[in-house]
């Protein structure tokens, strides 16, 4: 009997993640929230119907009792973080809300799956991230300077990112982490928000060559102090940052074409450079001939997608454990396996809706400082999961990032809620300008009848 549970369990999985990235595309039918409100319910109903189905999974393949206790606390944080969010914020966006507790319940499952010591662990950083990121918002309403600080989002960003350089630690050859008091910090996660504010400010109002140059100038010294602690893969994140957000201010396509020809520049000098980087080329060239050396991540990454086919193999019936560091670099991997390339291209496409969300919001903004943070967010957040999935499929060479709010990580999961929450606070501001024009244009209205 609990052998036909977990087959089927499967496909119940498939069609409710089938279901809820369809709802996802099926509201932009929609304009308004509040003809929204039933596809936002449905997607609540398919989440919690989701985790139950995949913790009842991992209960009766692993009768561990622990599984849950997880799932109990798990299902708590969402349905607490979907109520506390839309009654302190009422005029926040649902769907992008929804889209975020759906990938943190699919990343919490996962890591669940993979080791249930890090699973505690990344669900106490969930929490503490969420009641952090609730205060985004509200000191987004109330601070009015935030335009006037660019040389300090610059100073500070570039100081944390150095940081890294003196208290940092080694890993896998790398310098992108230090720990104090038992806490491992990715600094570079964080600096991604002074950056975006750094140019957002630089650029609002004016996007003269002077500026874009000095712009350029103070971004390259990000990106130099990433390269020289050999965190390449944020330092090509802030670089199409940087490229894209300069080209919204500018709205001149020669700044692309110049990104371009640099990027490219610089990608070929990183080759010669460092050894590291020309193993990966290698390993994503021909990992068949390097199987058991340079190209073994890759080799059983792709094992695991390929034995997952459709509809997975079911949760504890793969083995995503051969693939090293699968909670971090490869959880996509993971999910095909034990989920489903179906549910792996779903998961894409819930990704995808997030960022024509963040687009949709940042079309809407007038104040061009919020657009270009809003931009740069979106940006940087889908060129990550690019980033992440291609190198995890072999279709471009691996850079080691995460899978934001699912790959395993507190400093990579802490910054994409803010991120998210940053985007809620821009929106939430749009919808009360939006009240206000709405209530001048009534009270206006109503003048001119008086006078008649």
């Amino acid at each position: 009997m609990q052998e036909y549970i977990v087959e089927l369990s499967k496909y119940f999985i498939t069609i409710g993640m089938a279901l809820y990235a369809f709802a996802c595309f099926y509201a932009f039918r929609y304009r308004k929230e509040e003809e929204r409100k039933g596809i936002y319910i449905a997607q609540n109903i398919i989440m919690f119907f989701l985790q139950a189905v995949s913790f009842l999974d991992l209960y009766i393949a692993s009768r561990d009792i622990q599984y849950v206790f997880l799932y109990a606390f798990i299902q708590i944080f969402l349905f607490a973080a979907i109520m506390m969010v839309t009654m302190i914020y009422e005029t926040c966006n649902r769907l992008l809300l929804n889209n975020m507790c759906m990938l943190l319940s699919i990343g919490l499952c996962m890591i669940s799956r993979l080791s249930l010591n890090k699973a505690i662990r990344q669900y106490v950083i969930v929490i503490l991230s969420l009641t952090v990121s609730l205060l985004v918002p509200f000191l987004l309403s109330k601070i009015r300077f935030w335009k006037k600080l660019t040389w300090v989002y610059a100073a500070v960003g570039i100081l944390m990112l150095s940081a890294v350089l003196i208290l940092g630690e080694v890993t896998h050859g790398s310098k992108i982490s230090f720990t104090l008091g038992g806490v491992t910090f990715q600094p570079s996660e964080f600096v991604k928000i002074l950056f975006l504010f750094f140019l957002a400010a630089a650029l609002w109002e004016d996007v003269s060559l002077k500026r874009v140059l000095v712009t350029a100038i103070l971004a390259g010294l990000y990106v130099i102090v990433l390269v020289i602690s050999k965190d390449l893969g944020s330092a090509l994140i802030f670089f199409i940052g940087f490229v894209f957000v300069v080209f919204v201010a500018s709205g001149r396509y020669l700044y692309l074409l110049i990104g371009a020809v640099l990027g490219s520049a610089a990608a070929c000098v990183a080759y010669f450079l460092f050894d590291h980087v020309r193993i990966r080329v290698l390993a994503w060239q021909d990992p068949w001939s390097y199987i058991d050396d340079q190209g073994y991540q890759i080799t059983q990454s792709l094992f695991a997608v390929g034995s997952g086919s459709w509809f997975g193999m079911g949760l504890l019936k793969g083995n995503p454990k051969a693939i090293p560091y699968v909670d971090a670099d490869f959880i996509f991997s993971a999910i095909c396996e034990e989920f489903g390339v179906i549910f792996g291209i779903c998961l894409i496409l819930v990704c995808i809706s997030c960022f024509v969300v963040i687009m949709d919001i940042a079309l809407k903004i007038h104040d061009r400082f919020y657009q270009l943070i809003v931009y740069g967010i979106g940006i940087m957040y889908i060129f990550q999961i690019f980033l992440t999935i291609g190198g995890g499929i072999k279709f471009i060479p691996l850079t080691g990032v995460t899978l934001p709010f699912i790959s395993y990580g507190g400093s990579s999961v802490m910054t994409s809620m803010i991120m998210f929450f940053i985007i809620q606070g821009i929106y939430i501001r749009l919808q009360q300008e939006g009240e206000k024009r709405v209530v001048r244009k009534n009270n206006n209205r109503f003048s001119r009848n008086t006078e008649e």
